[in-house]
């Protein structure tokens, strides 16, 4: 039995086994195992005079270790159960000198230089416990409605996005690499012969998929070769993205909402006590901020927020106008102020938006061309696409898509003002002269989601092993 299910079964002095980590020992009598299950520990209670003491002297923080016994009620605070140890068997020792997780406060920053031992610790097991359940919600929400899952290449030649920050795959030597006659490094000599890149996003080849499956979505790795330092960017992350044949911008949205909605309740169904554990612990970090920083919702009345409002909808102009007019901008407050239409929204834009003006979930649509991808469907107006952004309370924008453009002639104009050759997508452009409709999709980054969902201040505490500008440990 797992400790989760131990401390939910009714005692009855029956035997059970109970295998963990020791998260204390105190007084050579009780133990606090966890096995990973849950944030809450059991209760062992030892017969100190029973035990050899080579036996108690290895029960240290960090070892593991094998109980056995009988099942009683506690009799003390904090436990409703608790096991009357009979036999304890150490699998594995942890040195107390050495070892590093002792039971204190320890700060993210340190947590995040032990990342192998971090999950250990009752805030990460809460988050990657979540993780798990919001990841099983993402396939369940889209097998439910008719969608299919689709590979979609991690190593590829194509640029979704138009930035050129990549990662470039090669099997060259780096010291010495063949040369054209002009000097530039030979990619036909590569093991693709061509220059290949880890991928940033799989929506053009999600595309293809829904143009002969009609519904899929994608959740892999997708990587950024971005220089930042933020708490909102990795260099390595994982994205969900759906992509739908005969879907407007105005479905989109639709199906953006849902989704968003089929997480979020997900875990707040499932995952009750490690969201009242993240709670907790954001109310104490919020304590130590100035009362003018302070978030003004908890973590899970943030969450209940997002799931019990409908998502306004709301043009990228309206908003623009919004914002010019709003206090912050008039008395100099933003950041970045909002002078014209055309500039590109900031997050503190968009969570001014979501906080205080409307206070609710916000979807930006219809956003200037200029500003945004070329596969997002041009408006008549020729300056704005079917362009949308989902916002949430906190964090700002964590869902970004489109209505993509499916007029072959359009797209090709678009491609080559942005310096794309429509040669190079040769295959992306057939969908378009081959059967073309109306379709959209959108993208969310699963960590910026988990980011939400958990409260954690820095995106990257919500993946096991984080990659970003100058690390690549473990």
């Amino acid at each position: 039995m797992t400790v989760s299910q131990i401390l939910q079964t009714p005692p009855q002095q029956q035997p059970v086994t109970a295998r963990g980590w020791v998260r204390t020992f105190r007084s050579n009598r009780f133990i606090a195992l966890n096995d990973g299950s849950t944030g809450s520990n059991l209760q062992c209670v030892v017969n100190f005079e029973q035990t050899p003491e080579e036996v108690l002297k290895r029960i240290t923080t960090g070892a593991s270790v094998e109980v056995r016994g009988l099942l009683v009620a506690s009799q003390g605070s904090g436990q409703v159960v608790e096991i009357q140890v009979d036999e304890i068997i150490i699998h594995g020792d942890s040195s107390p000198e050495e070892f590093p997780l002792q039971p204190k406060r320890h700060s993210l920053e340190f947590l995040r230089e032990i990342a192998h031992l971090r999950p250990r610790t009752a805030t990460f097991s809460a988050v990657f416990r979540i993780r798990h359940e919001a990841q099983f919600a993402v396939h369940q929400f889209f097998h439910e409605r008719g969608f299919y899952h689709w590979a979609t290449p991690i190593i590829t030649s194509s640029d979704a996005e138009g930035a050129g920050e990549m990662f470039r795959v090669t099997s060259l030597p780096a010291d010495n690499p063949p040369r054209t006659e002009s000097g530039e490094v030979d990619f036909s000599e590569d093991f693709f012969g061509q220059s290949t890149n880890l991928t940033v996003s799989g929506q053009l080849e999600g595309e293809l998929g829904a143009m002969a499956l009609g519904k899929i979505y994608t959740f892999g790795p997708t990587f950024r070769a971005e220089n930042s330092n933020t708490t909102r960017h990795l260099s390595e992350f994982w994205m969900i993205e759906p992509e739908m044949a005969f879907y407007t911008l105005e479905d989109n949205m639709q199906l953006a909402e849902d989704f968003a909605k089929h997480i979020i309740r997900h875990v707040l169904d499932r995952c009750p006590d490690d969201l009242a554990l993240l709670d907790q612990r954001l109310q104490q970090e919020e304590q130590a901020k100035p009362a003018a920083q302070r978030q003004p919702m908890g973590l899970v009345e943030k969450l209940n927020f997002v799931v019990n409002n409908p998502f306004v909808r709301c043009s990228y102009t309206e908003a623009i106008e919004i914002l010019k007019a709003s206090k912050p901008n008039q008395k100099g407050q933003f950041a970045y102020p909002i002078e014209a239409w055309g500039a590109d929204l900031q997050s503190e834009h968009e969570r001014y938006l979501v906080e205080k003006h409307f206070q609710a979930p916000v979807i930006l649509f219809d956003y200037p061309a200029s500003i945004k991808a070329f596969y997002m469907r041009l408006n008549e107006d020729g300056t704005t696409v079917r362009a949308m952004d989902v916002l949430f309370p906190g964090i700002g924008e964590i869902i970004g898509g489109s209505q993509r453009e499916e007029r072959h002639d359009v797209l090709v104009e678009k491609m080559q003002a942005v310096g794309i050759d429509p040669h190079h997508l040769d295959w992306y452009l057939d969908t378009r002269k081959f059967g073309t409709c109306v379709h959209s999709g959108f993208g969310l980054g699963f960590e910026r989601m988990i980011q939400f969902v958990t409260g954690m201040g820095n995106i990257r505490d919500v993946i096991p092993f984080p990659r970003f500008p100058g690390s690549a440990k473990f």
